[in-house]
């Protein structure tokens, strides 16, 4: 069992909480832009942590992971969308709503990153990185959690965004035999964790966009 530092573990859910809030927000502002108000009339375009917890995504499953070493899955409440307001082709719109979530999060991970650089002693080999500096602590700590987030909610597995990205662009019976998916959604994910496939596929590509933004 991994050593915990109080530390740590606040500022980790200190990033995880603006992470998922800012995501969570996204979507409800996109979809309320787009026509739907059902996340806005329910408080949801809002960067208030309150409205977004989900207490067993937000706070258990992420503190378990910790302590246990395991792969961490976090998500915060989903925001609703009622499809039927969407303007006009309301599939493409709804694939417009669901990507807004992880591109606030690589909108995140690239300002953090550039505050980073630009910063006094910033820079991976600058002083700020080899004193522990608490800001330094926190940026880096912004960037790679929220490339994470970015691209393990781009993986083609619903209800992850880039689940029902594809939904979007799919037609036909395949459309058809992909929702049919949906209620197995987390086994699915859990599946991916346990046979390393996360490990394979998400996290070299995590690492390849921080390392560019680094």
């Amino acid at each position: 069992m991994p050593s915990i530092d109080p530390i740590q573990v606040l500022l980790f859910f200190v990033v995880l909480l603006i992470s998922l809030s800012v995501h969570e927000a996204a979507h409800a502002w996109s979809a309320s832009r787009l026509g739907d108000n059902t996340a806005r009339l329910l408080g949801r375009v809002s960067l208030n942590p309150v409205v977004h917890v989900d207490p067993i995504g937000t706070i258990v499953f992420p503190l378990m992971a910790m302590v246990s070493g395991l792969p961490l899955i976090g998500w915060a409440k989903p925001v609703p969308v009622n499809v039927r307001n969407l303007r006009g082709d309301w599939k493409q719109k709804y694939m417009l709503v669901a990507a807004a979530g992880p591109a606030s999060n690589l909108v995140i991970a690239a300002a953090a990153a550039l505050v980073f650089r630009v910063m006094p002693g910033g820079g991976l080999d600058g002083e700020a990185v080899a004193s522990r500096s608490i800001v330094a602590v926190v940026l880096l700590r912004l960037v790679d959690l929220n490339v994470l987030l970015a691209v393990f909610n781009m993986l083609p597995v619903p209800p992850l965004d880039g689940g029902n990205v594809l939904a979007g662009l799919l037609q036909g019976p395949i459309a058809d035999a992909f929702e049919k998916l949906r209620p197995y959604g987390f086994l699915l994910l859990y599946g991916l964790l346990l046979t390393g496939v996360f490990s394979m596929v998400v996290l070299p590509v995590a690492d390849r966009l921080m390392r560019w933004l680094l």
